[in-house]
C-alpha cells in the first residue's frame, strides 16, 4: 500500500488527526452536522452535502452563470465536480476508522442540459466498498420534476496509512 502523506492543513479544513479519527460515516455525518467543514470547493459550485447514510449521500444545488461556458450552457465540468464529490463521499461513508479515500477515475454521462438556477440533487450510492477500493455510482436530479440530468460512476482508493 501507499505511503498516504498529508500537506499541513489549511485554516478551516479539518487536520489530519481529525480525519483519521472518525469512521469515513461519522466524519460525513459530523460534516452535515456542521461540526467538521465541508470542502471549500462545493461553496465556490454552488452546492452543498444535503444528506448522510450508510453508503449514500446527496448534495443539492443550483448551477448559476458563474458555471456557464462561452455558449451559455452549464459547463460539464460542473456535474462532473458534483458527481466527483457525492460519489467519493458515498465510498467515505463506507471507509473504516483510520482510513481514507481518493478518487482513482471517475464517468460522467451528461444526459440533458440543466438550466441555470434549477435546484437540483446529487444522489451517490456505494456499489462496492473493500480493504482497499470502493466503486459508487450516481445521478444528478432534479428536485421539482425529477428529470435525470447526468450520471456517473467511480472507483476510489481506500487508504490506510
Amino acid at each position: 500500500m501507499s505511503q498516504l502523506t498529508f500537506a499541513t492543513s489549511p485554516a478551516g479544513l479539518p487536520s489530519r488527526d481529525q480525519v483519521m479519527s472518525l469512521s469515513g460515516l461519522a466524519f460525513m455525518q459530523a460534516m452535515l452536522a456542521g461540526d467538521l467543514p465541508c470542502a471549500p470547493i462545493a461553496q465556490s459550485m454552488g452546492f452543498r452535502l444535503h444528506s448522510v447514510e450508510d453508503g449514500m449521500v446527496t448534495f443539492r444545488g443550483a448551477p448559476d452563470f458563474d458555471h456557464m461556458n462561452p455558449v451559455g450552457a452549464i459547463h460539464g465540468g460542473w456535474y462532473g465536480t458534483m458527481l466527483d464529490s457525492a460519489m467519493g463521499c458515498a465510498v467515505m461513508t463506507k471507509v473504516p476508522q483510520g482510513s481514507v479515500y481518493t478518487t482513482l477515475e471517475y464517468k460522467v454521462n451528461l444526459v440533458r442540459a440543466i438550466p441555470s438556477g434549477t435546484l437540483v440533487d446529487c444522489i451517490a450510492t456505494t456499489d462496492h466498498a473493500g480493504r482497499s477500493t470502493g466503486v459508487a455510482t450516481g445521478q444528478i436530479r432534479g428536485v421539482e420534476t425529477d428529470k435525470l440530468y447526468a450520471t456517473g460512476s467511480t472507483t476510489c482508493i481506500i487508504m490506510t496509512p
